[in-house]
């Protein structure tokens, strides 16, 4: 197998998404590493994401990518309305418009 197979084998691998209520946070389990998203939440309305951290050993992979585009699903699943104070999910709504669907009014990316 040539090393771009083998890439594209890894970009298709699926992680299950946590909700760790008790830590506040999302979670995927890589490797027996967690890539993380820190949040709170405002009532059952808003949801504020403030943090986002993927270990070095999992860098280069896509996980942060993948994981910040399963907590939106989760938000918009549960009718939340997106604040994302951390730069890494702001850069990511950025660059996917069509996530402005769950951004709450009135905040603006840049």
């Amino acid at each position: 197998m040539s090393p771009a197979f083998n890439l594209q084998e890894n970009m298709a691998e699926e992680y299950t998404l946590v909700d760790n209520k008790e830590k506040k946070r999302y979670e995927f389990d890589v490797d027996g590493q967690l890539a993380i998203i820190e949040y709170i939440l405002q009532g059952n309305e808003v949801i504020i994401f403030t943090h986002t951290e993927v270990p070095v050993k999992l860098g280069g992979r896509g996980i942060g990518t993948r994981l910040v585009a399963k907590v939106l699903e989760d938000a918009e699943r549960r009718q939340l309305k997106v604040v994302p104070l951390c730069p890494f999910v702001a850069a990511y709504m950025l660059k996917h418009p069509e996530w402005k669907r769950v951004l709450m009014a009135g905040f603006h990316l840049r």
